[in-house]
């Protein structure tokens, strides 16, 4: 059986079926008459709240892959899947972080949380408490009222977080989110991913060019290989949260993936 397959099962162990199942799946971009190969029989299963770290050097299709699973994008052959359906366009249930943290600059942070809300026929009351409960949930209650140009980077990023949470996607996929903060913005960002990961079970598919990113916040880590378009290898971090950077264990897992990306 393959690690796909052993995912999307239930196991006697309680662990949960695949929330997300990738099978077959080809992609190749053409430009100018080329034809370059970037995913190439791929196949994935994640687990319901399940965080999985996305790595490989620049070009091996990592934010192509987001965007299928978004459907932002088509397969050449292949299908995603998502709780059994099959991913054809963009929905609510597949929401995306990028790098950028791509708020509206005329609304107020409150405004832009509560955006995430559009469509939702809530009596008033009903959407004002809810987008202060996600206020707090990312640690901005005291700055509602605070237009985006006044926050540090990694206040944005909480900002767009929260605007995306506050739709209960089922699957959240992030790409590089946290890459352009500094390394203090970029821990406390992952420290809050992680909780609100614990408290809200949520899985999540994240896209990173940092190793110690990945090995501090993922539950596996997957090499894509830009050679072949597939998956090389695969990692089951194993290390107990919250994560010690100094930790022995932790420089191991580190040192692996560095190996990984050296091939």
């Amino acid at each position: 059986m393959t690690s796909s397959e052993r995912a999307v099962a239930t196991t006697e162990n309680g662990m949960s079926r695949a929330i997300l199942e990738i099978s077959g799946l080809h992609h190749r971009f053409v430009h100018n008459g080329d034809s370059r190969l970037v995913l190439h029989d791929l196949s994935l299963a994640v687990r319901r709240g399940e965080l999985v770290c996305l790595i490989g050097r620049s070009g091996c299709g990592k934010s192509t892959l987001l965007k299928i699973v978004a459907g932002f994008l088509t397969p050449a052959a292949g299908e995603c899947r998502l709780d059994g359906h099959l991913i054809s366009r963009p929905g609510p249930d597949r929401c995306v972080v990028f790098q950028e943290d791509a708020l509206f600059p005329w609304l107020t942070v409150r405004e832009n949380i509560g955006f995430g809300l559009t469509g939702r026929q809530w009596p008033r009351v009903k959407l004002d408490r809810e987008v202060e409960r996600f206020l707090d949930l990312v640690g901005l209650g005291e700055y509602g009222e605070h237009l985006p140009r006044t926050l540090s980077g990694g206040m944005k990023q909480r900002v767009a977080l929260a605007r995306v949470l506050i739709r209960e996607p089922q699957i959240l996929l992030m790409d590089e989110p946290f890459g352009a903060l500094d390394a203090q913005a970029r821990e406390e960002m992952q420290e809050l991913l992680l909780r609100l990961v614990r408290q809200r079970q949520q899985t999540i598919l994240f896209v990173t060019h940092d190793v110690q990113e990945a090995v501090v916040i993922a539950d596996r880590v997957l090499l894509l290989d830009p050679g072949s378009g597939a998956i090389r290898e695969e990692m089951q971090v194993g290390l107990d949260r919250p994560r010690d950077r100094n930790d022995v264990r932790f420089h191991a897992c580190c040192a692996r993936l560095h190996q990984w990306l050296r091939v």
